[in-house]
């Protein structure tokens, strides 16, 4: 039987002014932007015009908004399949995004990437990968990267907790650590994997232990809390700009949707998923810290009423937008180096 949301949730403290409240805000507005794209993307896959797989960020908002707030230019993020939400949090514009997702020429990888491939070197994101696991050793790559050109960036390599036991993640983790290479791993514990509990898929629940064979730092956070993320991952990025090597984050966070638009995620109760939404959902939690700090709720539906109109913009743009032609099947598939 699954832990308890509350037993699972076991993490970091909230620390206190980690956002100023214009940081808050602009943090609130970007989890929102990511549900509601979400919200849409889910609503087009249901009328036929997503194709594919789909695995919405919903419920996971605050973990990469959080991260992104600690990270500049020149930074790199890569992740896994699960992949909306990092490319809006990077900066991606959500028409190119639904575009893509809706197998148009106007979207980041012309139509032919889909949900779980796209990139845009310009905002420093590396992929959407569908292979479990394999972006951990491309993040690595990254990192290695950054350390031969001596530069003070790092990489931010996200998987999820199923993935955490592949073999090239440990792999990852020695070489990363021997290095001491500028990279945080990030596992987004979102308890289910493909739709196995993590009680039930790993002998050692706590995922923050991972990297204690190498002698990296860890921390376990509460990934629906967006303080809490900044927090934890101020202290990691810090310390890999300052050369001390990699570092590893367990976000232990939930996703309220099932592990793809096809998974009606029987492993789980209803009530389970309702209790997570009414006691622990990131942008309650943000929306009753800004409430605290003087914003008016008329002012959260203004942004929520604009996010909204952003959204169908994206949506509309992305239906607007013709197919790859033919031809495309023979572009991008080589590289003159």
């Amino acid at each position: 039987m699954a832990a308890s949301p509350d037993k699972a949730r076991k993490a970091t403290k909230k620390p206190a002014n980690v956002m100023s409240r214009e940081e808050l805000l602009d943090a609130y507005e970007r989890m929102l932007l990511i549900r509601r794209f979400e919200e849409k993307a889910g609503q087009l896959y249901g009328m036929g015009l997503i194709a594919g797989f789909c695995h919405l960020y919903i419920g996971q908002e605050a973990v990469v908004i959080g991260m992104q707030h600690c990270l500049k230019d020149g930074d790199e993020v890569i992740t896994s399949y699960r992949d909306h939400g990092h490319m809006l949090a990077c900066g991606m514009d959500p028409k190119g995004v639904m575009a893509e997702l809706t197998g148009r020429i106007g979207g980041y990888s012309k139509g032919k990437g889909g949900s779980m491939h796209m990139f845009s070197k310009e905002k420093g994101f590396f992929g959407g990968h569908g292979i479990v696991g394999a972006q951990v050793s491309l993040g690595t790559g990254l990192g290695f990267s950054n350390w031969y050109r001596e530069n003070d960036n790092v990489s931010l390599t996200y998987f999820g907790e199923g993935a955490s036991n592949q073999g090239q993640v440990y792999e990852s983790y020695n070489l990363a650590a021997l290095m001491k290479l500028p990279v945080v791993f990030v596992i987004e514990n979102n308890r289910y994997a493909m739709g196995t509990s993590v009680e039930r898929a790993t002998a050692s629940t706590d995922l923050s232990h991972n990297a204690s064979p190498w002698g990296m730092p860890s921390m376990a956070v509460d990934g629906m809390d967006v303080l809490a993320v900044k927090a934890a991952g101020e202290q990691a990025v810090a310390h890999c700009r300052a050369g001390k090597g990699p570092f590893l984050l367990e976000m232990k966070t939930y996703r309220y949707r099932g592990h793809s638009m096809s998974d009606p995620a029987k492993y789980r109760t209803r009530e389970e998923v309702q209790k997570m939404r009414a006691e622990h959902d990131c942008l309650d939690s943000a929306r009753k810290a800004l409430e605290e700090l003087g914003v008016s709720e008329a002012e959260l539906k203004k942004l929520d009423d604009g996010i909204k109109a952003r959204v169908q913009e994206a949506a509309d743009f992305a239906q607007a937008s013709p197919e790859p032609d033919a031809s495309e099947l023979y572009t991008d598939v080589l590289v003159e180096a």
